[in-house]
């Protein structure tokens, strides 16, 4: 056996060897040697339009110590060939007349070619070989590959609902290269089917389509076609909405199960979706003619007073090209309703008055309860403390207490009768004939106890010829002011009663701003 395989081996080489002349034995020799082991560097892929140059680039990695004696390119035959020191040759070929080496005569470590207006058919795989001394016959291959844009398109398919699965959307890559991938988004259930056909140019056309059992439902829903492919920077989405033909849905609402007798203006509505649009709407009744007192205004039905004639079965029939869709709906005319007892009204008015009299004598309790407690606060203050009021700037009172002419001591008239006021006493208000000492300049003198003008007013004591007397002093004179600048007189103590400075011991009282003054004190 092995012999065998050494006689094979040596019977190619003798025929190499007489397929030239003794000037191309060399080479031959390179041909036929199965020699490798070095490498060649290529580009593993290159692109390009239809129309374009393109350039395949080959190069030797390491040609020391290696003897190149030919590079040729082959797709699947020889295309180009270069023999150093021979004219580069270009076989017949497909490229023929648009093949080149680049630069020509090309250099031996790195013969590029160029192919210039290619087209969709010059796509494959193209081998750049160097025959090599010692080592044999070495290539590289590269693969060209043709582009071209496709024109993409997408359509809703107008269909019919129903119960079998139709296309209902078609999206198309035409002329592409590579072939285009196609995908779809929608919320109808469904799927899709993808079929590719190649063009005579070489080109690629992805036809897809969805296909679902359309429904009315699905009748407006989006679906989205996007298609991906290699020349596009981003994949194309096509959006659309589903194109789904149905009869008409047809339902009646107005009626509230409450028609009754002189009931007026009540009203039916046929309500009806349908695609396309509906033609007509017509109503009736299941007799035949619609009663007198019943119009039709397009889609509704308006009862201008419910009657007898009312108690009837209504249809409604709505139709568009597809079909005819009828609805009806069944009145019911009921008696009048009677009319309301007004004892719920009545009651309600009798009650509320109630409740308003209620308040009103509640108000005019509290408000003579508080004028009450308003006239007993002003005769409470007006006996807290013993204040002496005093008509008539500068009059003293004489010793014996009358209304004579000036007493010894006293530089002034004194003719003006003198009103104390004394809180101790629970005594009627007016003028008093008891008298009481009071020390006024260091000496005793007698003055007469009498209540205040304002006191006396309060009291309704004085008869009306005193309040016109009262009315007639003026304004200033009506009520005196204390103003603290004032002597105060002290009235002289008991022997009984002890000192406590300037007053008598029982004879403090506690004010309610924290002060304490004297019960007989008189401030004038």
């Amino acid at each position: 056996m092995v012999g065998n395989v050494s006689v094979t081996r040596q019977r190619i080489r003798e025929d190499c060897v007489n397929m030239a002349g003794l000037s191309q034995r060399f080479f031959v020799s390179l041909f036929c040697s199965g020699a490798s082991g070095q490498r060649v560097k290529v580009e593993p892929e290159v692109s390009s339009y239809p129309g374009q140059t393109v350039n395949l680039r080959c190069a030797f990695t390491d040609p020391t110590g290696v003897q190149l004696s030919m590079v040729r390119y082959i797709y699947p035959l020889n295309i180009a060939v270069f023999l150093p020191g021979n004219e580069p040759s270009y076989p017949d070929s497909p490229v023929k007349g648009r093949v080149s080496f680049v630069p020509s005569p090309p250099n031996m470590a790195s013969p590029s070619i160029q192919i210039t207006n290619v087209r969709i058919t010059d796509e494959g795989k193209y081998a750049c070989e160097f025959a090599t001394y010692p080592g044999g016959n070495v290539r590289g291959t590269t693969q060209l590959v043709m582009l071209a844009k496709p024109e993409n398109s997408a359509s809703a398919v107008r269909v019919v609902a129903g119960t079998k699965p139709v296309a209902v959307a078609q999206c198309q890559s035409a002329n592409g290269r590579p072939a285009a991938e196609i995908s779809w988004a929608t919320a109808a259930s469904g799927n899709y089917t993808t079929k590719s056909k190649t063009e005579t140019n070489n080109t690629v056309t992805v036809t897809s389509q969805y296909i679902m059992v359309p429904t009315p439902n699905d009748n407006g829903k989006d679906i989205n076609c996007i298609v991906s492919h290699r020349t596009l920077v981003k994949p194309e989405n096509f959006k659309m909405k589903l194109e789904v033909e149905y009869p008409p849905q047809v339902s009646i609402v107005g009626y509230d199960n409450n028609w009754y007798m002189g009931r007026t203006n009540v009203e039916l509505t046929c309500q009806a979706s349908a695609n396309p649009s509906p033609t007509s709407v017509l109503w009736k009744s299941i007799t035949g003619d619609l009663p007198a007192t019943v119009q039709q205004n397009e889609n509704v039905l308006k009862v201008l007073k419910v009657d007898e004639t009312v108690n009837a079965t209504f249809i409604c029939e709505v139709a568009n090209r597809i079909g005819t869709v009828k609805e009806q709906v069944a009145i019911l005319v009921r008696e009048p309703p009677k009319n309301p007892s007004n004892a719920g009204v009545v009651a309600g008015a009798v009650i509320g008055s109630l409740l308003a009299l209620l308040l009103v004598a509640a108000l005019i309790a509290v408000l003579v309860t508080r004028s009450r407690r308003q006239q007993q606060g002003y005769r409470a203050n007006g006996g807290s403390d013993m204040k002496t009021r005093i008509f008539g700037a500068g009059k003293k009172a004489s010793k014996n207490g009358t209304n004579g002419g000036a007493g010894s001591g006293g530089g002034g008239n004194n003719n003006g009768p003198i009103y104390v006021y004394e809180s101790s006493s629970h005594q009627g208000l007016g003028e008093k004939n008891n008298h009481q000492l009071i020390t006024m300049g260091g000496r005793p003198e007698v003055v007469s106890t009498t209540p205040t003008a304002q006191d006396i007013l309060l009291s309704n004591e004085l008869d009306d010829a005193e309040r016109r007397k009262f009315d007639e002093l003026e304004e200033e004179e009506k009520y005196d002011h204390y103003s603290g600048g004032a002597p105060i007189l002290q009235l002289r103590p008991s022997h009984d009663q002890e000192m406590i400075g300037d007053y008598l011991d029982d004879d403090m009282e506690s004010q309610r701003d924290g002060s304490v003054i004297s019960r007989t004190a008189v401030y004038v």
